[in-house]
């Protein structure tokens, strides 16, 4: 039975639930965003889980991580999300799912990127100060680019399944949420890299019925070209 992924002509608008939910997610990104700013608690737990070592305490699993942690890698992800979506475009014979798809990709290389430029941190292998937040010093940690784009990538293909979406839903957050926890376990980003990443990449899942009537007139131009026009009688 085929999946329904081409919904309805009419734009879905942000109703008052959703507006909530994107403005409280917001909110919480700007608190991490702040916390690490001001070096507060935050900062500490982020040094407390780095001094913790959980990749030499728990060194037998390492090997299964190093090659889960790649689910959440922008080119090996986008690859596969963007060739299951091409087949599904030409099946429905529609650019939705692949258009959706980038302009989710746009959003969070647009805003995740700004703010990993802005902020200029460290991550855990390269701290020099105890208890630092390790700003502005040339890295580009902080959000966890691999947490937010397992949100977004995941996350994009439950919002287009439709018929399947709260499982997609379920699954999509659970790997988010693990590749996160990875990238801690690893070392390789603070904790609150992957608090932000969460909230970073829920704020583009939130923010895209924003971009469906861009999407919508985008394909129907893309359909409009492949279609043949209509014989004249």
């Amino acid at each position: 039975m085929q999946d329904q992924i081409r919904q309805s002509d009419a734009a879905p608008l942000m109703t008052r639930r959703h507006a909530v939910l994107f403005g409280l997610t917001g909110l919480v990104y700007l608190l991490v965003v702040v916390e690490v700013l001001r070096g507060t608690r935050l900062v500490e737990l982020d040094w407390a889980l780095k001094q913790l070592r959980p990749y030499k305490r728990w060194p037998e699993v390492q090997p299964l991580l190093n090659v889960w942690i790649v689910a959440g890698q922008r080119g090996p992800s986008a690859i596969v999300a963007c060739a299951w979506l091409g087949w599904r475009s030409y099946r429905v014979r529609s650019l939705r799912p692949l258009l959706v798809m980038g302009a989710a990709l746009l959003l969070l290389n647009i805003t995740v990127g700004a703010v990993k430029i802005v902020t200029g941190r460290l991550g855990p292998h390269y701290a020099h100060w105890i208890d630092s937040p390790e700003l502005f010093s040339g890295g580009q940690i902080f959000p966890s680019g691999h947490t937010a784009n397992a949100v977004v990538t995941w996350g994009v293909l439950a919002y287009l399944a439709v018929r399947w979406r709260r499982t997609g839903a379920l699954l999509a957050g659970l790997t988010a949420v693990s590749i996160g926890l990875t990238t801690v376990y690893l070392g390789t980003h603070w904790i609150s890299d992957v608090f932000a990443g969460w909230a970073a990449g829920a704020l583009v899942l939130l923010a895209l019925p924003l971009a469906e009537p861009y999407v919508t007139a985008i394909d129907r131009q893309v359909v409009a070209l492949w279609r043949p026009p209509a014989a004249e009688h």
